[in-house]
């Protein structure tokens, strides 16, 4: 599903936009085509980037958006890890997409599929499969612990996006 966003997105409120794009996206073709899947997820990784005083830092993140057949809707990501500048440069600078920049920064093809920009930032300790498992995990922490969440969490019915035909 297209996201809605650019190859890579360089700001936490694109990677946001970009996650909810595709779940939201799912669900419009799960009801128009009557399918009756309950929950649908998209997913959207990037980067945040941040300035600390005169150093820019740029930050690996992947975000989960969640939303349910009733409109319900949630967020969750995996945290952040550092991109070395080089690699911040390749990316942020000159435009490249983060795939094809990480398989030159590493020596490698197809980095993106198999165990992901953090594999090979944290030397195989977190792997790509390991932060979208989090994301998600996180994501549909709201529906699954409804005895801490409550009808309170920000994406319930009342508060939610309503999924339209």
């Amino acid at each position: 599903m297209p996201s809605g966003v650019t190859h890579t997105p360089l700001s936490r409120a694109e990677l946001m936009a970009g996650a909810r794009g595709r779940a939201l996206a799912l669900a419009r073709m799960a009801a128009e085509r009557s399918l009756p899947w309950r929950y649908f997820v998209g997913l959207e990784g990037g980067l945040e980037v941040m300035n600390d005083k005169d150093r820019r830092m740029a930050f690996l993140e992947t975000w989960a958006y969640v939303c349910d057949s009733h409109g319900r809707g949630a967020y969750g990501h995996s945290g952040g890890l550092l991109l070395p500048e080089a690699l911040a440069i390749e990316v942020i600078d000159r435009g490249r997409e983060l795939s094809a920049a990480i398989d030159e920064y590493a020596g490698s093809q197809g980095i993106r599929d198999g165990q992901g920009v953090s594999g090979v930032l944290t030397d195989g300790l977190i792997t790509r499969q390991d932060i979208v498992r989090m994301a998600v995990i996180h994501a549909f922490a709201p529906f699954f612990n409804v005895k801490i969440y409550g009808s309170s969490f920000a994406g319930s019915a009342e508060g939610g996006t309503r999924i339209e035909n």
